[in-house]
């Protein structure tokens, strides 16, 4: 979900209850359908405690990127099922499809946001 502003008609992902682009207040829900495009991306081989828990490092890079969903909105999101080994493999303005991963940690589990390339077809 999102928001969408009355007066201006921006959205925005997270949603925000005040309009940054015309100051409203005059926010609604948005529904997002889940599917965008990546506009840019970089593969991270020195991360974070967390995701070296996870497994990624040196050996096995993550990639994170910016998609641009079909709402115009833009969000940060980790992008999985690419060849991360590969950077020239990942394409700006592939069609991606969201993927919500629960992934356990120190302080419980919890909901990541990633995207997936959309299957070929």
């Amino acid at each position: 979900m999102g928001s969408r502003c009355l007066a201006c008609q921006a959205v925005f992902v997270p949603p925000r209850s005040l309009c940054p682009k015309c100051d409203s207040s005059t926010m609604e829900w948005q529904r997002m359908d889940g599917r965008g495009k990546l506009v840019a991306f970089t593969c991270i081989a020195i991360g974070t405690p967390a995701m070296l828990k996870l497994g990624y490092g040196r050996e096995n890079p993550y990639c994170t990127g910016v998609v641009e969903l079909e709402e115009n909105a833009r969000v940060v999101a980790r992008i999985e099922g690419v060849d991360t080994r590969n950077p020239g493999s990942i394409s700006v303005g592939m069609p991606l499809q969201v993927d919500f991963l629960r992934e356990e940690g120190d302080s419980g589990s919890r909901t990541v946001l990633a995207f997936r390339p959309l299957p070929a077809g």
